[in-house]
């Protein structure tokens, strides 16, 4: 084990982490809403410890060599995910109101995740400050911490393990240097995303702080809003039906794979006809939009116009796995229940910043299912497939059903260790479901207790820090945290 060139590469993560906790700490010196400061020190002080911890790890740490081991690699997508959470919840712990480490690791978990949960009750209690903090984190999650460090630092060999299992991107054949191409494009393209939301928001009337703070957060289908009422606090706006259609179109293209985005910037425009995976769920989505405003309008009791805005803008932010509210969707017709419920499992496109089992998985499934059902009757017939235009060999059919098999276990054994956990307190079942999948699946709003009018600052400690373990799994895609659990991984070899 490589332990010198983990500690580089950490360190080097650590060391950004802390620039950008500096950068929040420097608008809480400068914000005239914060009297007396109160985010200043809190972010002064986190940024202080990433910074000695970071200038450490790579003064320990030897010269980045040319190649990271595949094994290095994973554990540091893995390590680096879970200490840069426990750097950003120190904040959270020593900002006043102030929150319990569970809790603040739990915040700071579901913001580097994009998963938009939270355990704080009354936002305006806290300094913006700080609030701006939980969006940075989102905005640094949403493409990847670490996919950040390939695109502007890749000058390593292991660029492409740190990739790949960071995101959900997959190439197989992509050298080091087209793994670096592709992470500084997507970069360019996530910047520009969010500077043409920022500036879209700010025309229709938000204050800057709200304009960043919801632009980050946007594009990185995270769902922090400063607001306890989340994007419903604009809805009597003037404006409030435009930002909230402004809001739905970035969410959309922030849960696309940014793929499409350097295949057009490439001037590639032949290549976009493979990339099927974003006409279906460009479909999921309108279908479910459909669904819902139908239920909405027919057995709901809705006016049309007012169940086509709910739908259009819940559907798309649970589809995106964003999370941001306008409407309490649990008051909606049951019916509705199963098609968010559905769309929740199903997220968004690989190689985007949303969440969920991504519908390329989706495709690949029912492909591999309806060739099953025909070779039932045809054994012999000889049938291949092919995803995005690529062919689908036997191997990655395999892993994608493994994969799908796992976090469906892995998901009905966390509803029964949060339901044991939660036993005194008297959970419904709505909410041990919903729970794990809004966490797991990296949503944020559930059903129940933990519905778009909740929080999670309900649960005791130790599930909350079970929920955070989830979150990072489902955000890193399962593997690079169940590597710490393999005894063989540690030994040498």
């Amino acid at each position: 084990m490589n332990f010198r060139v983990m500690a580089r590469v950490l360190g080097v993560l650590f060391t950004l982490e802390s620039v950008a906790m500096l950068v929040c700490g420097l608008f809480a010196y400068l914000d005239p809403h914060d009297v007396g400061s109160r985010g200043l020190m809190p972010l002064l002080v986190a940024a202080g410890v990433s910074f000695l911890l970071g200038i450490i790890l790579i003064v320990s740490g030897g010269k980045l060599s040319n190649r990271i081991p595949r094994r290095e690699g994973i554990l540091i997508v893995g390590l680096g995910w879970v200490f840069s959470a426990v750097l950003g919840a120190i904040p959270f712990v020593i900002g006043e109101p102030n929150l319990s480490p569970a809790a603040a690791l739990f915040e700071s978990v579901s913001g580097f995740t994009t998963t938009g949960a939270t355990v704080i009750s009354d936002l305006t209690e806290w300094p913006r400050a700080i609030l701006l903090w939980r969006s940075v984190m989102q905005w640094l999650g949403g493409l990847g911490i670490l996919v950040l460090f390939v695109a502007l630092l890749s000058g390593s060999g292991g660029a492409k393990f740190l990739f790949r299992n960071e995101s959900s991107f997959q190439s197989e054949q992509a050298t080091t240097a087209r793994i670096h191409d592709t992470a500084l494009n997507f970069l360019i393209v996530y910047v520009a995303l969010t500077v043409v939301c920022l500036l879209g928001l700010k025309g229709l009337g938000l204050g800057w702080f709200d304009a960043v703070a919801h632009s980050f957060t946007t594009v990185a289908t995270g769902g922090f809003s400063p607001h306890n009422e989340s994007i419903a606090y604009f809805s009597n706006f003037a404006n409030g039906l435009l930002i909230e259609i402004w809001m739905a179109i970035f969410m959309f293209l922030g849960s696309t794979s940014f793929l499409i985005y350097v295949v057009i910037k490439s001037g590639r425009w032949k290549e976009l006809r493979r990339l099927e995976e974003v006409r279906w769920y460009f479909l999921l989505v309108v279908m479910g939009i459909l669904a819902a405003w139908a239920v909405g309008t027919m057995g709901g009791g809705m006016g049309a116009l007012e169940a086509l805005r709910g739908a259009v803008f819940t559907i798309v932010s649970i589809a995106s796995t964003t999370g941001y509210v306008t409407a309490n969707y649990e008051q909606w017709p049951v019916a509705t229940y199963f098609i968010i419920l559905a769309l929740m499992l199903v997220g968004g496109c690989a190689g985007s910043t949303s969440g969920g089992l991504k519908v390329s998985r989706l495709i690949l499934l029912i492909r591999a299912a309806w060739q099953e059902v025909v070779k039932a009757f045809r054994p012999n017939q000889i049938m291949g497939m092919k995803v995005n235009g690529n062919q689908i060999d036997d191997v990655a059919r395999a892993q994608t059903v493994l994969f799908i098999a796992i976090f469906a276990l892995m998901s009905l054994g966390s509803m029964v260790v949060v339901a044991v956990i939660e036993t005194s307190q008297g959970i419904d079942f709505g909410t041990t479901v919903s729970a794990v999948l809004a966490t797991f699946g990296n949503i944020g709003p559930g059903y129940g207790d933990v519905g778009p009018t909740d929080n999670y600052g309900h649960f005791q400690p130790s599930t909350q820090l079970f929920l955070s373990l989830l979150m990072i799994m489902g955000r890193l895609e399962l593997y690079a945290i169940l590597v710490f659990f393999v005894p063989a991984v540690w030994k040498k070899y």
